[in-house]
């Protein structure tokens, strides 16, 4: 049990913050995502998402890119190959971290 706690402490603290989870987990989930599903399943503000996709993005975890649709302009997200292996050892890591306490 005191191996998988203490491994918590090498736990990937840009996928760890709870906003930036969930975005990783949304994102796992689908091929890509807009700004404005994304802003609409998380709840944060547009600010507090584009700080925290700025973040996943310099990290290299997702790919963001800016086009229009029609007039309107759009932005995509998706993750990266990096950002999907990042959360899937994330993902292991809490499991088996969970796991230990049981």
């Amino acid at each position: 049990m005191a191996n998988s706690l203490r491994d918590l402490a090498g736990i990937d603290r840009i996928i760890h913050e709870p906003a930036r989870t969930l975005i990783m987990a949304i994102l796992y989930a689908v091929e890509s995502a807009d700004f404005t599903y994304l802003l609409r399943e998380t709840g944060l503000t547009k600010g507090n998402l584009s700080a925290h996709l700025a973040r996943l993005e310099e990290a290299g975890y997702i790919k963001i890119e800016k086009g229009f649709r029609g007039k309107v302009p759009q932005t995509t997200c998706s993750l990266t190959k990096a950002g999907r292996a990042a959360f899937e050892g994330y993902r292991a890591q809490m499991k088996r971290a969970i796991d230990s306490m049981l």
